[in-house]
């Protein structure tokens, strides 16, 4: 027989290797089309010192360090950063970070859209100023279109009363429900005789597009299943919740201003953005986009 020992039993390895600082972001200033100025305050270092800092940035939500980044030096405290190279008219989300020898921390988010680019306008016969962007080989307005005149000076009537709006086969605009308060933020609604009326309703050096047009965009944006995120506003200021997945990330900012049907009546303001194209499907109908509050895609009808 052999004699026996015992052992007291071991403490559990401490696998704590540390504390990451604690820190906040702060307020965004200085917003132009392209850049901002936002920075961070660091509280605590940890339980070692700070190695980097700076602020991160993205079109979503809870942006990181292999993310877009600034490097503002080492140290605790409060720091300023610099945010260039931004997309006008573009939502993003920011959070400070601060890097010691055990991990990187981040602020709380912080969100702000970039000013429309004034350098890149259109303007119509009524005054209307249009900002635009540049989507792959392409040239889109921010805003839909206001105009109360066709490119030679011949006005467009306002149609109202919904029989006549029934019975029209000439063109002519109005407001969603005729209201004017819906003007600055949606646009006006036309029908199709205006859009396809020789004498243009597009500003010079503009036009509706064609059919094959919006397919180009939606296909340089990934396809029509997810091109909606990347056009319509962020938020739900103007689309219905949810409006999840959102990020306007090309500027286009599509809104949904509604329709006024056939039947004279007016649809789904903050539900669905519908477009024109000039291409007929055939006698009676002609191809159009719409998006939708509930989802990602840009959708082809007619």
């Amino acid at each position: 027989m052999l004699t026996l020992a015992c052992k007291k039993d071991e403490t559990p390895e401490d696998t704590t290797t540390g504390k990451i600082p604690v820190l906040t972001t702060i307020s965004i200033t200085d917003i132009t089309h392209s850049t901002a100025v936002c920075g961070g305050n660091i509280t605590n270092q940890g339980d070692s010192s700070i190695k980097t800092r700076g602020v991160c940035w993205s079109t979503q939500t809870n942006p990181t360090i292999v993310d877009n980044k600034t490097i503002d030096n080492k140290g605790t405290g409060a720091f300023t950063s610099s945010i260039l190279k931004l997309k006008a008219n573009t939502t993003y989300f920011v959070r400070a970070y601060a890097t010691n020898n055990i991990g990187t921390a981040y602020g709380d988010n912080v969100s702000f859209t970039t000013l429309q680019d004034s350098s890149n306008t259109v303007t119509d016969l009524d005054g209307n100023v249009y900002h635009t962007i540049t989507i792959g080989t392409q040239v889109w307005m921010v805003e839909n279109l206001k105009t109360t005149k066709y490119r030679n000076g011949t006005s467009i009537p306002n149609i109202s009363v919904n029989t006549t709006w029934i019975a029209l086969n000439t063109g002519a605009y109005c407001n969603y429900e005729n209201d004017a308060n819906n003007l600055t933020t949606y646009g006006r609604l036309y029908n199709w005789y205006a859009v396809i009326d020789t004498q243009n309703i597009a500003p010079i050096g503009w036009h509706v597009p064609s059919d094959s047009e919006w397919t180009v965009l939606t296909t340089y944006l990934g396809g029509d299943s997810i091109a909606g995120r990347k056009l319509k506003e962020a938020g739900t200021t103007h689309w219905n919740t949810p409006n999840t997945g959102t990020t306007n990330e090309t500027g286009f900012t599509a809104l949904p201003s509604g329709a006024r049907y056939s039947d004279g009546k007016f649809y789904d303001l903050k539900n669905i953005g519908y477009w024109w194209s000039v291409t007929e499907q055939d006698t009676y109908t002609s191809w159009r986009r719409y998006m939708y509050y509930a989802g990602s895609s840009v959708n082809r009808v007619c």
